[in-house]
């Protein structure tokens, strides 16, 4: 189970929690190379200015001061006030499209990458809610133009790399936001991007009160309210939306566009990853830089948590002079994601250290030799620690057992070597050219519980 860290919103793993996280993190990058992604980084601040250009997310951005200026006085924090200061990224989103308008002489269009990142956010600590944690980005963004394909593609890639996960069954819950912003268009509610605000904390607070902000914030008439809420209340696990959604009576050409995208998106995802994603038009998404497609990802059972992967469609996030970047994306909450794996021990590391084999010592003098045979089975991709001090054989086996180490190899004054199992008490002759543990014990193994 994970620990409470002693500073609260900053997480630390013990070695055995940390194996876990690998893990996760392995997983998800090879799944992303195999489908083509790229491997980025970019830097862990931006200029404010940066960071606050879309979307009204200045209370999560954590600002950069140093303790004292070059003249040795203390140092001043200009923060949101000054868009040139310096700030904490808050998601990967953003930092990458800069990356892209600044480097787009240099990369292939379409572009197609993965960033594995801590971020920091100013959360309310709890469970899933850290103020440092990691994310795992997929996007892949054009220049001019993005083919719609890449909305199924991304939702495609996301459902197969958390489907490699040892968690439990999770659902992609799909909207568009022209569909949303067309129906509110079309009901007479011209503040769309903030009804989306409003549906967006829909789960939070239930529809009444949902409706009383569209009444007294957005001046929504009841009736109008009401259609809201309706369109909201749509969830089905196929294509049967579309049919509801025009049942609601609002005509308007963005909504047929959002409808129609929404329709491709969930028809290929029920063809290619079945009873892994659901139509569910309250999705609203709170930042407003997306512009069509728009996903979180629930795990089933565990709600509560809140959204594992989140992300979407964004047409004019990046661009330069009169040329667009326009993407599709989508984040991974992996600090999240491995919260909810060690407290509910939904999975485990086969040991808690990387180590295969501990080497005994006969004697201090013999720490040359033991060193000789660390190398032999390190030159093979076995795992080997050499013990620190020649103690008696009992205290160097109790030493490995409480390590996590499986093994624990002896070395006589005449040069004969065995390997014990100390997990069974078998022992035998081994030679350190050629003896290999069994496959299940050459790597740390993560189950699922």
């Amino acid at each position: 189970m994970a620990r409470t860290a002693s500073l609260s919103g900053f997480p630390e793993w013990l070695p055995e929690e940390r194996l876990v996280e690998l893990h996760v993190l392995d997983t998800l990058r090879r799944t992303f190379e195999l489908h083509g992604f790229s491997s980025i980084e970019t830097r862990a601040v931006e200029t404010v200015g940066q960071l606050l250009r879309k979307g009204e997310i200045d209370k999560e951005v954590y600002g950069l001061s140093r303790l004292q200026d070059d003249d040795g006085t203390p140092g001043s924090d200009a923060g949101k006030t000054d868009p040139h200061a310096l700030a904490l990224h808050f998601d990967l989103t953003v930092p990458f499209a800069r990356y892209v308008v600044e480097n787009a002489g240099y990369l292939a269009f379409p572009f197609r990458r993965y960033q594995i990142q801590k971020v920091w956010r100013g959360e309310r600590p709890q469970e899933g809610r850290a103020r440092e944690f990691t994310q795992a980005d997929i996007d892949v963004v054009g220049d001019g133009d993005l083919p719609f394909r890449y909305d199924v593609e991304i939702a495609l890639v996301i459902a197969e790399a958390l489907n490699a996960l040892p968690i439990p069954d999770f659902l992609l819950r799909i909207n568009n936001r022209k569909l949303a912003e067309g129906f509110y268009t079309g009901i007479g509610l011209t503040d769309t991007a903030g009804v989306l605000r409003s549906i967006d904390k829909l789960e939070k607070i239930g529809p009444a009160k949902v409706a009383e902000l569209l009444r007294s914030e957005l001046g929504a008439t009841e009736d109008q309210a009401q259609a809201a809420l309706k369109l909201a209340g749509i969830r089905t696990p196929d294509t049967s939306f579309v049919d509801q959604v025009r049942a609601l009576g609002v005509s308007n050409d963005l909504l047929e566009e959002g409808l129609n995208e929404l329709e491709q998106v969930i028809a290929a995802a029920v063809q290619r990853a079945p009873g892994r994603v659901v139509a569910d038009l309250s999705i609203a998404r709170g930042l407003d830089y997306y512009t069509g497609t728009v996903v979180e990802t629930i795990l089933v059972g565990h709600e509560q948590l809140g959204s594992i992967c989140s992300g979407g469609r964004y047409d004019a996030l990046a661009s330069k002079g009169n040329r667009k970047f326009p993407g599709v994306g989508l984040s991974i909450g992996v600090t999240r994601l491995v919260s909810r794996i060690l407290s509910q021990n939904l999975a485990s590391a086969s040991r808690s250290v990387p180590t295969v084999v501990l080497v005994a010592l006969n004697s201090d003098d013999s720490w040359g030799a033991a060193q000789d045979v660390a190398a032999a089975l390190r030159s093979r991709g076995i795992a080997t620690e050499v013990a620190a001090k020649a103690e008696k054989f009992g205290k160097q086996i109790k030493f490995a057992d409480r390590r996590g180490i499986p093994f624990v190899w002896f070395t006589d004054d005449d040069g004969k070597h065995q390997v014990k199992d100390i997990r069974t008490g078998e022992q035998h002759d081994a030679d350190p050219a050629d003896w290999t543990p069994a496959e299940e014990d050459l790597r740390v193994r993560v189950t699922t519980n």
